[in-house]
């Protein structure tokens, strides 16, 4: 066995995988690249759920990733402005098929400028190659674009003001899945306050495209017990981006 299949192996365990398959050649193909037996299936139509999708009114017609990421830096639309060192507009794949969206920059993004730069990120990274979506194939944005104070979750006013940013990102990478981390990105997409446990393992939609709920990297570095069904979700994520629909 070489050293990746070694390294690649000991990341599946660690991140819920209980079952070895070693009489088929490693190859990168999604049957070949932690899809544990029994994986769950895609939720089937009766586990779809379609909320309305939130409405911006009389806000600019950014044309590219870039403006939007341009409007960012001179935004001043709430007092997270004051505090912050570089806002993190979000980073990746402007045509992804998979945009992930978390909750706001903590001390490293903020002083980076990127998203999940920390441990947390360093998580994100592993669970991404494991579904053969590394970070340079993907966009990743926050719900808010400064940092929160201690790295609080945003209130609600601050997820306002930086609500047409992520809007319009989404418009314009035009994903095939959404994959919300945590319960402040689910809430912000949703627009409805519900107990994680209460959004996984199910289908929602944001104006039409899948949105699959899941636990932030941060949750699971403090509570190994969920990577397990975070595991589930992202391959969940992962068969919707490899399906027809």
């Amino acid at each position: 066995m070489t050293e990746a299949a070694r390294g690649w192996l000991a990341l599946q365990q660690d991140l819920g995988g209980d079952e070895v398959i070693l009489d088929r050649p490693m190859v990168a193909t999604p049957a070949a690249s932690g899809w544990r037996k029994g994986a769950p299936p895609i939720p089937g139509p009766g586990m779809v759920i379609t909320l309305p999708q939130l409405a911006f009114g009389g806000e600019p017609a950014w044309e590219s990733l870039e403006t939007v990421a341009a409007a960012i830096a001179e935004c001043r639309r709430c007092p997270l402005c004051e505090g912050r060192t570089k806002t993190v507009p979000g980073e990746g794949n402007p045509s992804a098929r998979l945009m992930l969206v978390g909750e706001g920059p903590g001390e490293n993004e903020d002083l980076s400028g990127r998203p999940f730069v920390g441990r947390a990120g360093e998580l994100l990274d592993k669970i991404l190659a494991l579904i053969e979506a590394p970070r340079e194939t993907v966009f990743i944005a926050n719900v808010v674009k400064c940092r929160p104070p201690k790295n609080r979750a945003p209130l609600p006013d601050e997820r306002e003001a930086c609500r047409p940013y992520l809007r319009r990102q989404i418009e314009l990478v035009k994903p095939k899945v959404l994959l919300a981390l945590g319960s402040t990105a689910a809430e912000a997409l949703l627009g409805v306050k519900k107990p994680l446990i209460e959004l996984r393992n199910r289908v929602h939609r944001w104006d039409g495209i899948p949105l699959i709920i899941t636990y932030h990297p941060a949750a699971l570095l403090r509570n190994p017990n969920w990577k397990r069904p975070a595991w589930d979700d992202v391959r969940i994520a992962r068969q919707l981006i490899d399906s027809d629909s």
